[in-house]
């Protein structure tokens, strides 16, 4: 092959070997020219790399940065010297190591011995040395699920930059709003967009109770129904779902997560996600799912499955609690003491409200025990001025 440029040659090198090819190996191919000067592979591998996907199809998809996720928010932090390296999105947070999808498909990452593997979430973004996997550096999140594990102080990442929340609770015992609340709050808090879907509508013949009590929740919450095991169940979960969004599937264990990522995804059987049954004395179900997971979704979009939540422990959440109560935060400032504590208090406006029936008291009583859960959670700042560190407030049992 003639070389008519340096940059050039290395491009059409590597594009005409990968085609040539039978088995279409694109990893190997890729390590092989991986070891090229980086001068050379800054915009040349990116092209070649597209070509490796086009004309190899039936091993790995064809997908594009913008339908995972990328968006100008990350192509912002990008220095002018890191426009070699490759934009790559985790996919599962393993014990000791990382998997991330990119233009060519998924990939096993390379961490540096002084990174953390409890500092990555599934759904973040990556950038990553073609030549060697090696991951250089995570960008910033747009979005952050995260919370504090039960009797700890430190928090739990749960995913990363994830556009719609979806969280699934079942027609049954299982269904119960105060458990919901600490969603909406998870969610709020995130800046996710919040969507319950209320699932198993199969097995009761009169749902309008369950969709009254989970849309009164918080205004202006999306609230849906489905059977996830029906035909359908993907469609009624169009409006949030498209090419380049990401949604997260949140819930208890047995209210049909699995499930639905199935319908999303449309997996065969022997790829589906296992699925379990229900005690019928109590609803309770079993976990199925034990790790997170990012899933491309039949159509476009991603979906990010969670293992079922025993407990969800708030902390450091005062706006996202503000946001699912704002009909109290709105009638505290009504109130005759500025420091009115909503019990007791001659004036008070919120105590009015449950007396005229316009507030539902155990939606008060839900919102005191957040609040003072979510003040005994929080760590408060401590120590001499310019050397604060966080501090545990409250007691803890």
């Amino acid at each position: 092959m003639r070389k008519t440029s340096v940059v050039g040659s290395q491009a059409d090198i590597f594009q005409t070997h990968v085609q040539r090819q039978p088995g279409g190996n694109t990893e190997q191919w890729i390590r092989r020219f991986g070891n090229l000067e980086r001068e050379s592979l800054q915009r040349p591998v990116i092209a070649a790399m597209q070509v490796v996907v086009t004309h190899h199809s039936d091993q790995a998809a064809s997908v594009s940065l913008a339908a995972l996720g990328w968006s100008t928010f990350f192509a912002n932090q990008l220095a002018p010297e890191e426009t070699y390296l490759a934009r790559m999105r985790v996919s599962a947070v393993h014990r000791s190591r990382l998997t991330a999808v990119s233009e060519i498909g998924p990939m096993r990452l390379s961490l540096p011995s002084n990174a953390n593997i409890t500092d990555f979430a599934v759904g973040d973004w990556a950038l990553i040395d073609p030549a060697t996997h090696m991951l250089v550096r995570r960008l910033d999140r747009q979005t952050l699920l995260q919370r504090r594990t039960e009797g700890g102080r430190s928090t739990q990442l749960i995913a990363a930059n994830v556009d719609t929340l979806f969280i699934v609770t079942s027609c049954n015992d299982e269904f119960n709003p105060a458990r919901l609340e600490r969603y909406l709050v998870f969610a709020n808090e995130s800046g996710t967009n919040p969507v319950v879907v209320l699932t198993k509508i199969d097995q009761i013949t009169d749902t309008a109770p369950y969709m009254e009590q989970a849309s009164a929740l918080q205004r202006g919450l999306a609230v849906v129904m489905l059977n996830a095991k029906a035909p359908g169940a993907a469609r009624t979960l169009a409006p949030w779902i498209c090419p380049g969004q990401t949604v997260a599937l949140v819930g208890s264990s047995g209210v049909g997560k699995s499930t639905l990522l199935n319908a999303l995804s449309s997996k065969q059987p022997e790829d589906a996600q296992l699925t379990g049954s229900i005690r019928e004395v109590d609803a309770k179900g079993r976990h199925t799912t034990t790790s997170r997971s990012l899933h491309a979704i039949d159509g476009g979009g991603w979906v990010i499955d969670t293992p079922g939540m025993r407990s969800l422990q708030i902390s450091d959440v005062s706006g996202g609690l503000d946001t699912l109560f704002a009909e109290i935060v709105e009638l505290a400032p009504q109130c005759h003491f500025r420091d009115c504590t909503h019990a007791h208090e001659p004036g008070c406006a919120v105590q009015s409200a449950i007396a005229a029936g316009t507030l539902d008291p155990a939606r008060l009583d839900r919102w005191r025990k957040l609040k003072t859960e979510n003040q005994t959670n929080t760590p408060v700042l401590s120590g001499p001025r310019g050397n604060k560190v966080p501090k545990a407030n409250g007691k803890r049992r």
